[in-house]
């Protein structure tokens, strides 16, 4: 079993950034991606990025890509969301998530979750 803690999510204004980090505890030697995914009050969860556990492969979604960048720290077992340039429509709970199923961007094929951090971004 694996436990995810999102950190790194605040208050900011359009234009800032803000580093999100998922740590990861337990193994996450069956796994194979590791997926940022969003969701905004009275909205379904919206898939954001995936990077796996191994190699350079990135995905994103259109909405993000140019401004948001994926990456890992695999000896501290964490995964970062870089956001950068970020908009008011950014405002979201960030959720990191732990999949099997390489390729996805469905939630639902998504095995363990993190209890989200709160990112909102004024205009």
């Amino acid at each position: 079993q694996v436990q995810l803690v999102e950190s790194g999510g605040g208050l900011v204004q359009a234009g800032d950034s803000l580093r999100l980090s998922c740590a990861a505890s337990g193994s996450i030697f069956s796994t194979t991606v590791m997926g940022w995914f969003r969701q905004a009050p009275g909205k379904e969860r919206e898939f954001v990025a995936r990077i796996r556990w191994s190699g350079d492969n990135r995905y994103y979604a259109d909405s993000v890509k140019g401004r948001f960048t994926a990456s890992r720290d695999n000896a501290r077992n964490t995964v970062y969301l870089q956001m950068n340039s970020l908009k008011p429509e950014d405002t979201a709970v960030y959720f990191c998530a732990v999949g099997s199923y390489i390729g996805s961007s469905r939630p639902e094929m998504y095995d363990y979750w993190g209890q989200g951090t709160q990112v909102t971004v004024s205009s």
